[in-house]
């Protein structure tokens, strides 16, 4: 297949065109100690991603030393729904994904 010029890449010598698999939207987390306030681990975060067909995967994101490990994790469509995270502006518990 012929791709326009401008979303091909270059690996290793070979050349590799930028695919589109679907767009969305995001939400991103740190944890906090609950008594302190503080971050748990620089770099320890958590990624939602929310395809516009409505597929959510999540992205755990742990911090090495001079790397970070992403996790693909399995959730099940009911968890990620219940799952609440604090939004430090309205100060009070949030959905992952407001409506």
């Amino acid at each position: 297949m012929e791709y326009p010029k401008e979303v091909i890449a270059e690996s290793k010598g070979k050349k590799e065109a930028r695919v589109l698999v679907e767009r969305g939207k995001y939400v991103k987390y740190t944890y906090v100690d609950a008594s302190t306030g503080k971050l748990v681990k620089k770099g320890k975060e958590s990624i939602f991603l929310k395809s516009d067909e409505g597929k959510i995967e999540h992205l755990f994101i742990i911090p090495l030393q001079k790397r970070f490990l992403l996790i693909k994790e399995k959730e099940t469509e009911e968890s990620v729904k219940k799952r609440k995270i604090f939004d430090q502006n309205k100060k009070k518990a949030v959905p992952l994904f407001e409506e």
